[in-house]
């Protein structure tokens, strides 16, 4: 009975120190762990190095790059052309030199684009380029939405180990206390295989836990450009955030990424539009000779000429057709784009409302709820007239309240890393403080 009497106290003391462990507290951490963990990088932190490091972005800035080097280019005159004549008055004797008329020399002859189009050119490869800009933002912001997503995933799994190992400590304890009293005939059996069993589903649980989490840090490290082995310190807290869904639609619609890429096409197919209709537009090419004459002075002849586009019908005709077809695609993408990002700001609104609500409730009902409860079948039980099966049931409601209130507030920064992912991204200090 002494060992009873120890074991019941020892659940006495441990119980008010994980029953008070509630809403953003972080639960007990044994000391060694304290001592071995090492804390991650802030979210900040990582959003930095994956925008430095992640290949996928420096695909997108070198693909940048080329196409900046492709304006000059764009607007650049044809190459010149260089030809060698002979002209021989009587051939096939070779008379250059013995007969005035018989010469030999090069030729260069410069064609030059109708007034206009080289200019237009440049600023089609210019809106090529912001095309490009356009997309590398959008990959920017995707990169950051997966990171801090993942973040908050990590979050969510490391504050369930936490409470997992917690319970798995006051589980044992109340084994011990079981075992003393069914050894004493106070108990069942059932509530010894019953501590057993719950013990048996924590280290299930735990082993799920480890791998999960490194399927998600090694997912991390990916865009970190970073082995994925690498290891990822704890994630104690998240960050505060806020999403303005009052005003959420009419600055997702202004500084969509996604908007933004299609806005950037819609300018790139009006300026192959003008291209292909200046098309139309003869071009000029001017050109100089040299004849050598032998005992003669030599012959000099300019030319200039125009280049006629007689088969327009079949030729410039089409390809403005079908800039102008690119053109009403590109304005339909465009429309089709201001929709989605429409609908998905009207569905982020909801969403971010629905996860305030959620985790203002578990913080201020439920987990405050189960932990009473808890407390409640303790005294009960402690006092010989509760069960210990209730004691159990509400143990597993109390570490299910602290595990869902860790997923919501992972869902709701998720939720946030998907709204900065279609607005502009805001400094650390503008990320808002939460309700």
């Amino acid at each position: 009975m002494n060992y009873l009497r120890f074991a019941v106290a020892l659940v006495v003391l441990a119980l008010p120190r994980w029953t008070a462990a509630s809403g953003n507290q972080v639960p007990p951490v044994p000391d060694h762990a304290r001592e071995q963990d090492t804390l991650a990088p802030t979210v900040d932190e990582l959003v930095a190095a994956a925008l430095d490091r992640s290949p996928s972005i420096a695909a997108l800035r070198e693909r940048l790059a080329a196409a900046r080097e492709m304006i000059g280019p764009a607007g650049a005159l044809p190459d010149p052309m260089v030809d060698f004549a002979l002209t021989d008055m009587g051939f096939p004797k070779y008379t250059v030199g013995t007969q005035e008329m018989s010469m030999i020399g090069p030729e260069v002859r410069q064609g030059f684009p109708f007034p206009g189009k080289r200019e237009a050119r440049r600023q089609a490869a210019r809106a090529e380029t912001q095309i490009r800009a356009a997309e590398l933002e959008r990959l920017k912001r995707l990169v950051a939405a997966q990171v801090r997503t993942i973040y908050a995933r990590v979050y969510a799994l490391d504050r369930e180990d936490e409470a997992l190992q917690a319970g798995q400590e006051l589980l044992e304890m109340l084994g011990a206390t079981v075992a003393a009293r069914y050894g004493a005939g106070q108990a069942e059996q059932e509530a010894v295989i019953k501590v057993q069993l719950e013990l048996s589903r924590v280290d299930e649980r735990l082993d799920d836990l480890t791998a999960e989490r490194k399927a998600l840090v090694a997912g991390l490290n990916r865009l970190r450009d970073l082995p994925g082995e690498d290891a990822l310190g704890r994630v104690v807290l998240l960050p505060p955030v806020s999403v303005p869904t009052p005003s959420l639609e009419g600055k997702v619609l202004a500084e969509s990424p996604e908007v933004v890429v299609k806005e950037a096409t819609v300018s790139a197919a009006a300026r192959r539009v003008e291209v292909a209709r200046l098309e139309l537009k003869p071009n000029l090419s001017a050109g100089a000779a040299l004849g050598l004459r032998g005992s003669f002075d030599p012959a000099v002849t300019l030319s200039f000429g125009l280049e006629l586009p007689l088969w327009r019908k079949e030729k410039q005709e089409p390809m403005i057709r079908a800039a102008d077809h690119e053109l009403a695609m590109a304005r339909a993408d465009l429309r089709d784009a201001q929709a989605a990002v429409s609908a998905e700001a009207a569905r982020l609104a909801a969403e971010w409302q629905r996860s305030e609500r959620q985790v203002q409730r578990y913080r201020q009902a439920i987990v405050p709820q189960t932990s009473a409860a808890i407390d409640a079948a303790r005294a009960s039980y402690l006092a010989g007239r509760g069960d210990f099966l209730t004691v159990v049931d509400d143990f597993g409601r109390w570490l299910d309240a602290r595990v869902q209130l860790a997923a919501r507030e992972a869902d709701r920064f998720a939720i946030w890393a998907d709204v900065q992912a279609l607005v502009a991204s805001p400094t650390a200090s503008q990320a808002g403080k939460e309700k």
